[in-house]
C-alpha cells in the first residue's frame, strides 16, 4: 500500500468554478473568494495573495517595516517567517518553544519583551503549529503592554479557532493564511491576508499591484505609482479553485479529528512513541505530529519502505546554514527547539484517507516500534 504524506482533492465544484473562468464567464474570482474568506472567517477585511509567503511580505509592508527593525518568531518555523523579514534588511530574532505544542515559548518571548524594549522591536509572528494555537489572549495582553504588533502565521490553522472564534478574527494585528503549505502541495497557490484594522488593510491593498493608483475618470491605461510595492495578486484559476475548495473545510477539520483521534486511542502507550497532549479540545489537526524517542530518520526511512511518507515541522531555523552563519548562532542556543527536531516526525492524514489506510499507517508504526530497543 502506498500512503502519500498529503493528497489533494479535486471535486465537481472545483471544475465547475474553474469552467467558468476559462469559459469566460463575468465572474471576479478573487472578489468573490475575498468576501467569502471573511465571511467564514469573520474578520472585516481579506486580500487575496499569490502565496502564503506573499500575503507574509505583504503584511511587513503593511507594518512598514524598516531597515534594522526587529521581528521575534519561533525558531521551529518554516524559512518563509525569517525571509520576509531579511528582505526589508530587519532581523528576525529567534525564540524557543513550548516541548508539547512545538509553537513559540511565551514565558520566553514575554522575558525577551521585558529585557529587550526598544523602538526597533516591530512585531512578533507566531505560527500555529499543525492547527494548535497558542494562548492569544496572554499573547495580545503582552503585544499591548510591550508596544509590538502581532502577526498570525496561520498556514496550518484555517478553520482552526480559539475559544470558539475563529483564527483570523481573534484580535491580531494581521493574519497570514495559506491555500499551499510546507509539506502539502495543492494543485493551486495561493494566501490571504486579513485583518480588521481599515488603515492597516488600505496600505495592504495599495501596495498589493505595485502601488499603481488611477483615475477612475481618466483613460485605462493611465496610471501613477505612489510607492514601492510589487505584485502579490492572485490569479482568477487559482481563486477559482480555491473558492471550491473553502467549501469543504468545515468537513475537512471534522475529519482530520477523526482521523487524530483513530491516531491517538491506537498509539497511546506504544513504546517509544509519543502522541499529541490529548487534552486541546480546539486542536484542528492539520497535522498529526507524534515524536520518535530512538532513531526518528531510520523510524521514517522503514515507513517509507513500508510505502508511508511522513513530514517534518520544522527543521529549527537556527540550523539552517544562513542564519547559522548571519547571526552566529550555535546548535545548542535553542535546546527545547533542538530536542524536539530530533524526534518529531508528522503522519499522513488529510480528507480522503481512508479508516483502511489510517490503520495501515498504524499496524505499521507498531510493527517498528517493536523491533526497538
Amino acid at each position: 500500500m502506498e500512503i502519500p504524506f498529503f493528497k489533494y482533492v479535486s471535486d465537481r465544484e472545483e471544475h465547475s468554478n474553474v469552467s467558468d473562468v476559462l469559459d469566460g464567464e463575468e465572474i471576479d474570482q478573487v472578489e468573490e473568494l475575498e468576501s467569502e474568506f471573511a465571511e467564514y472567517i469573520g474578520c472585516k477585511y481579506a486580500l487575496a495573495t499569490s502565496h502564503g509567503a506573499a500575503a507574509l511580505h505583504l503584511a511587513m509592508l503593511a507594518l512598514d517595516l524598516k531597515r534594522g527593525d526587529k521581528v521575534l518568531c519561533s525558531v521551529n518555523a518554516h524559512p518563509s517567517l525569517p525571509e520576509v523579514v531579511r528582505h526589508f534588511d530587519a532581523e528576525p530574532v529567534f525564540i524557543d518553544i513550548d516541548p508539547s505544542s512545538y509553537n513559540i515559548n511565551l514565558d520566553l518571548l514575554e522575558k525577551y519583551l521585558n529585557d529587550n524594549q526598544s523602538k526597533k522591536l516591530k512585531a512578533v509572528i507566531v505560527s500555529h503549529i499543525g492547527g494548535l494555537c497558542v494562548d492569544l489572549d496572554r499573547l495580545y495582553d503582552m503585544a499591548s503592554r510591550y508596544d509590538v504588533k502581532v502577526v498570525e502565521d496561520a498556514s496550518e490553522a484555517l478553520g482552526a479557532t480559539y475559544k470558539g472564534e475563529k483564527i483570523g478574527a481573534t484580535g491580531a494585528d494581521i493574519v497570514c493564511f495559506n491555500f499551499s503549505p510546507h509539506l502539502k502541495p495543492n494543485i493551486c497557490n495561493g494566501g490571504m491576508l486579513v485583518t480588521d484594522d481599515e488603515e492597516i488593510m488600505q496600505r495592504a491593498r495599495l501596495l498589493y499591484k505595485h502601488a499603481t493608483v488611477r483615475d477612475e475618470n481618466a483613460l485605462a491605461y493611465i496610471y501613477d505609482v505612489v510607492d514601492i510595492g510589487n505584485d502579490y495578486t492572485m490569479s482568477q484559476l487559482d481563486a477559482a479553485y480555491i473558492r471550491a475548495q473553502l467549501q469543504s473545510q468545515e468537513e475537512n477539520i471534522e475529519r482530520h479529528k477523526a482521523i487524530a483521534q483513530m491516531y491517538s486511542d491506537a498509539l497511546e502507550g506504544v513504546d517509544h512513541v509519543t502522541i499529541p497532549n490529548r487534552e486541546a479540545p480546539e486542536h484542528a489537526y492539520s497535522l498529526y505530529i507524534i515524536k520518535i524517542d530512538k532513531n526518528r530518520d531510520s523510524f521514517a526511512l522503514e515507513l517509507k519502505n513500508n510505502g508511508i511518507l511522513t513530514g517534518l515541522h520544522y527543521i529549527p531555523l537556527h540550523l539552517l546554514s544562513y542564519y547559522k552563519s548571519k547571526y552566529s548562532l550555535r546548535v545548542n542556543d535553542f535546546p527545547v527547539a533542538l530536542r524536539a527536531y530530533q524526534q518529531v516526525l508528522s503522519l499522513p492524514i488529510y480528507p480522503s484517507m481512508s479508516d483502511k489506510e489510517v490503520k495501515y499507517v498504524i499496524d505499521t508504526i507498531k510493527k517498528i516500534a517493536k523491533t526497538r530497543v
